[in-house]
């Protein structure tokens, strides 16, 4: 008998939009904090400097802006759960619009998006169809995507500067909660449980169903290092040899699962 399918998680819209602006909030004050010569340097994510990366940041924001004013697609393509895996698709015309941005003048940029974001969202209605890079989406389901491109690049920022950067809790947990159920909609099931305190636990895995007590096959993280296994910024090895993660029981290894995201 196949697993049965799992309701989608619900997300309060009120709370999604206030989340998606306050992380934007903490990246731009730490962007505008950056010592010019820092904008120069590397990150991880190929060649991208931290420059592009600031810029691309605002693009989390501004996507919403340009789908509202596009005229409304007829009809939804994409479901919530479906987002996750359809970013691998994204990477080289993300990276084309990355460069075409003119990131010369950052205060400027985040000032005009986080300016265009608040009006755009005013009295949006969140059911309403926009056209997004991998389908048509409703809006508040875009706008739980959009805290996962805020904090996972939040992370990539500060990995790359060395600062410290605030997390939304709202934002942070919305963010962990998607990656989560994407991996238990990937691999549907309920032999293993993945715990993400405080934020998540999902069951996943086909194999015997666990219902009561112990389960006997358990992984245990916290919520960056969740993140970063679930978007490819570090493998399951070096985190388990860095106990970062616990895992009990035969089937407790994830490792051909991840990552989730592309």
């Amino acid at each position: 008998m196949p697993p049965a399918r799992k309701r989608t998680r619900n997300y309060d819209p009120a709370k999604t939009r206030a989340a998606v602006s306050a992380q934007f909030g903490h990246v731009r004050d730490a962007v505008l904090a950056l010592p010019r010569e820092a904008l120069d340097g590397p990150t991880r994510l190929g060649t991208w400097t931290v420059r592009e990366l600031a810029a691309h940041l605002t693009m989390a924001l501004d996507a919403v802006v340009r789908g509202l004013a596009a005229p409304e697609p007829a009809v939804r393509e994409l479901a919530l759960l479906d987002w996750p895996l359809a970013t691998a698709t994204g990477a080289a015309g993300i990276d084309e619009d990355v460069r075409a941005l003119d990131a010369a003048d950052l205060p400027g940029l985040y000032a005009r998006v986080a300016g265009d974001f608040a009006q755009a969202l005013a009295g949006a209605d969140g059911e309403r169809l926009l056209p997004t890079r991998f389908g048509a989406m409703t809006l508040d389901d875009y706008l739980v995507t959009r805290t996962v491109e805020l904090v996972v690049h939040t992370d990539d920022l500060a990995a790359a500067t060395g600062t410290e950067i605030p997390y939304d809790r709202q934002a942070l947990a919305a963010c962990t909660r998607l990656l989560a159920d994407a991996l238990a909609a990937k691999a549907p099931g309920g032999a293993v449980e993945v715990r993400i305190p405080p934020y998540a636990v999902v069951q996943c895995v086909e194999g015997p169903r666990h219902t009561r007590g112990t389960p006997p096959n358990v992984v245990e993280t916290d919520p960056l290092t969740w993140i970063r296994l679930a978007t490819g910024r570090t493998d399951w090895a070096a985190e388990r040899d860095a106990a970062r993660i616990a895992a009990s029981g035969e089937r407790a290894d994830l490792a051909g699962l991840l990552p989730v995201m592309g």
